[in-house]
């Protein structure tokens, strides 16, 4: 079989066979959860509940604030019993509801449609709105935009994205593997949805099991072709999706929807099923819990606002010699300083590294190798890049494409002389943004 892939990449060492063959556990009900109202890519949605309110697992908390926006939801039932900021896990403090549980779980939504794939394209839309369905693989971004090109741009395939090339993480696989009707089923949704008649769901080649049960559950379903793609970091990324699956490149400060595109992950997939058909709105998601640090590693659905702390109590609990705690794999993750922070929408896993499992190194002069430029799969040079990062040259770091830099940390990893050069261009686009800096 031939193998799908994209130019440039890496090969990390994988790491998942602590949880790839885990089956998917259901998380204790949390004794309290803090709701980050900040969930979504775009607008932070606004508190619809008081102190002291009483409420019903599933029941709107807070109202979209605007287009690029998204209800949130109620996890557990309970009493509301602060509005605040809290620590949040992609770093800083951010405005939370904290809801103290009752025990009871009780149901506060409403029922799905009698046949989501018959229905119309603009109700399935609302639903997946209203049911606060973002994309899980990390970014957050509102599903019905994604789903909603703008005028003038018309899509032909949705793919799904069942890549899950960060090392550790399993959650994605697991998913595949035990609900692969519902992530057929989802693809069917979002084809109607979005008015194609042709879907692609990419699977890494590292996860036969996964392949095996999609392409099952999707022979009866017509238009949807899963895909054998080449285990390579970062295969998972939107555009390294797209040149893999369909040999079509976005331009630089293009969209998938440019070259008639939707790209959609296989848990995004699944909310978008539960919200259609079980009327269920995205309260909880599966995290992969993994690392040397981690007393049992595996996958969990839990609770949005779980704390971190919760989960990996469950988890066999955190070693004393943790070295480093990450929200998400460990090439775009976050580093996390407590465990006081809540599950996000976002939170794909949480890795404890030992030690000895980081690269850590002393930064040295570059000695101008070019490995940098041969894994980049977005064909930039980030040695220069970094350079003008170096001098406060935002205008040069822009006409060099900084923007179009996804953050993957291909560049990091290869580098001999240890530079960590991300946070750089991560400062670069924020000065361009500030400035109106022009594009190169």
């Amino acid at each position: 079989m031939r193998l799908r892939t994209f130019r440039g990449g890496i090969h990390p060492p994988g790491r998942k066979e602590m949880t790839a063959a885990r089956p998917i556990r259901v998380a204790a009900l949390p004794a309290r959860v803090r709701i980050p109202l900040k969930q979504n890519a775009g607008e932070s949605p606004i508190p619809a509940v008081s102190t002291g309110q009483r409420v019903r697992t599933g029941e709107t908390i807070a109202e979209a604030s605007g287009p690029v926006s998204v209800p949130i939801h109620a996890s557990i039932s309970g009493t509301v019993r602060a509005i605040g900021p809290v620590p949040v896990p992609y770093g800083g403090s951010a405005a939370a509801i904290e809801i103290e549980g009752d025990g009871k779980d009780e149901r506060g939504w409403g029922e799905g449609l009698p046949d989501p794939f018959a229905a119309d394209p603009k109700e399935l839309l609302e639903r997946i709105r209203t049911a606060g369905v973002v994309g899980l693989g990390g970014a957050q971004f509102p599903a019905h935009i994604k789903l909603s090109p703008p005028p003038g741009k018309r899509l032909d395939c949705v793919i799904v994205n069942g890549a899950e090339c960060e090392p550790y993480l399993t959650a994605d696989h697991r998913v595949m593997v035990e609900r692969a009707r519902d992530v057929v089923a989802g693809t069917r949704v979002l084809m109607r949805a979005a008015g194609v008649g042709k879907a692609f769901i990419g699977i890494e080649a590292n996860k036969p099991d996964a392949l095996e049960a999609v392409s099952a559950a999707a022979a009866a379903a017509g238009g949807i072709e899963p895909v054998a793609l080449r285990v390579k970091y970062p295969q998972g990324a939107e555009k390294q999706l797209i040149a893999a699956i369909i040999g079509r490149s976005v331009p630089a400060g293009a969209l998938p929807a440019d070259v008639g595109a939707v790209v959609q992950n296989v848990g995004t997939a699944v909310a978008v099923w539960e919200a259609v058909s079980a009327g269920k709105p995205l309260f909880e998601r599966v995290v992969t819990v993994s690392g040397g640090g981690v007393g049992e590693p595996g996958n969990w659905l839990v609770r949005i606002g779980t704390p971190f702390g919760d989960l990996l109590a469950q988890s066999g609990g955190l070693s004393p010699d943790t070295a480093m705690l990450i929200m998400g794999g460990p090439m775009m993750g976050v580093a996390q300083g407590t465990e006081d922070v809540p599950i996000v929408k976002g939170t794909s896993g949480i890795i404890a590294l030992l030690e000895g499992e980081i690269a850590a190194g002393r930064e040295r002069p570059c000695i101008r190798c070019g490995r940098c430029l041969e894994v980049c799969p977005m064909g930039l040079s980030p040695a220069l890049i970094r350079r003008a990062v170096e001098k406060g040259d935002w205008e040069a770091a822009g006409e060099l494409g900084v923007r179009d830099c996804i953050e993957c940390g291909a560049c990091v990893f290869v580098c001999t002389s240890g530079m960590g050069q991300i946070q750089g261009f991560r400062r670069a686009k924020l000065e361009l943004s500030r400035r109106g800096g022009k594009r190169g």
